[in-house]
């Protein structure tokens, strides 16, 4: 388990350096980079919230099958 543990603290240390050297070293002026970055992160959230109301709505459906009598 403190191998694990170890694992994902070292690869969230190194995607927050990743990170941060790619917003220092980007080509895009800092206005631009914050416009794109909140762009994306909007189109992201979106994606996941149509992803788990799809996601629900297909196992309501299961559920409500199983609900139903069976013939």
């Amino acid at each position: 388990m403190r191998k694990f543990f170890n694992l994902l603290s070292g690869m969230f240390i190194g995607a927050l350096v990743g990170a941060t050297l790619a917003l220092l070293l980007a080509p895009e002026s800092g206005e631009n980079l914050r416009l794109q970055l909140c762009d994306r992160a909007t189109r992201f959230r979106q994606d996941i919230a149509d992803a788990a109301a799809s996601r629900r709505a297909e196992l309501e459906a299961q559920l409500e099958a199983l609900r139903s009598p069976q013939k």
